[in-house]
């Protein structure tokens, strides 16, 4: 299968690289499920380098835009226990960035799956929200008064008017995006005045990768771009926007989410989960800073 060439999203650098990880890629086993969001890890992910100047990381070189679009299309909405909790911890950050009046916000989720978050920013009294979700299937599990608000696409120029939203979300998402300043620029377009943008994605000075390096779930074939306290910021800052915030994010999860997510030999994770279940512990909630960062920032 063909491959196109990446470079790095903050210093548009192609040759002052040096490769992290080689390709581990069976194309025979990539499908719509392997692009499917909290799959069970199979250490499968493109070539990783990082950029010399900015210490950028990023996947190099990728299948092309239209192959892992059709990807997206057939993915499928397999963490609905999970999303139960991301949608309070989400909900918990978007707050911190919410006026008193809220009835005539507008909100824009970006990858928003089957809803879930857009309940909670609802819930948080904001008058309207709106999503775009490239999976046909995640978007058809959001409740029917939500659908009519979801655009079935990836996002591109014009997909919503200029100036459209006072808020504009987006979860573990830019992690995945083949231009993240495209990307980014989009975004800008769409935000009112004064706008602000709620980013989380992982980290790769989290705690994860110190612990499992390369095994870590982040070193995967979704991923193009990875980020970290500094690249973060400068992205941002490259495409106008004005930093305010960058911090650790929290996650509360089962212990048997963060079972499953573990990068164990296959045997060992089965035989522990096995026990697990037979303990009152396989289902208690457990927060913990594993490896992402948030950014606030606003036009």
């Amino acid at each position: 299968m063909p491959m196109i060439t990446t470079q790095c999203a903050i210093c548009e650098e192609k040759e002052s690289i040096h490769e992290l990880y080689k390709a581990r890629v069976n194309m025979k086993k990539i499908s719509g499920k392997t692009f499917s969001a909290r799959r069970t890890p199979d250490s499968m992910h493109y070539r990783f380098v990082k950029c010399n100047r900015c210490g950028l990381i990023f996947s190099n070189p990728i299948l092309p835009l239209d192959k892992i679009s059709n990807f997206y299309e057939k993915s499928t909405f397999d963490y609905s226990t999970e999303s139960n909790f991301l949608k309070k911890t989400y909900g918990f950050y978007l707050q911190k960035i919410l006026p008193r009046k809220r009835s005539n916000l507008r909100l824009l989720d970006i990858g928003c799956g089957n809803g879930f978050f857009l309940e909670e920013a609802k819930a948080l009294g904001i008058g309207s929200v709106y999503g775009i979700e490239p999976g046909k299937a995640s978007a058809q599990e959001a409740p029917r008064w939500l659908q009519k608000n979801i655009k079935i696409e990836i996002l591109e120029k014009g997909i919503f008017p200029d100036n459209s939203f006072d808020i504009i979300c987006c979860f573990h998402t830019l992690d995945h995006i083949v231009d993240p300043s495209e990307f980014l620029t989009a975004i800008f377009r769409m935000l009112k005045k004064d706008g602000k943008v709620l980013f989380i994605v992982h980290d790769t000075d989290g705690m994860s990768v110190k612990l499992f390096g390369e095994k870590s779930p982040i070193f995967d074939i979704e991923h193009v771009y990875l980020f970290n306290k500094k690249t973060l910021p400068m992205l941002f800052a490259k495409n106008k926007f004005t930093v305010q915030k960058t911090f650790p994010v929290k996650n509360t999860y089962p212990l048997s989410y963060w079972m499953r997510m573990m990068p164990l030999p296959f045997g060992l994770k089965k035989s522990l989960i096995q026990i697990l279940k037979k303990t009152k512990f396989f289902n208690v909630p457990i927060s913990l800073r594993a490896g992402n960062i948030g950014i606030i920032a606003r036009k």
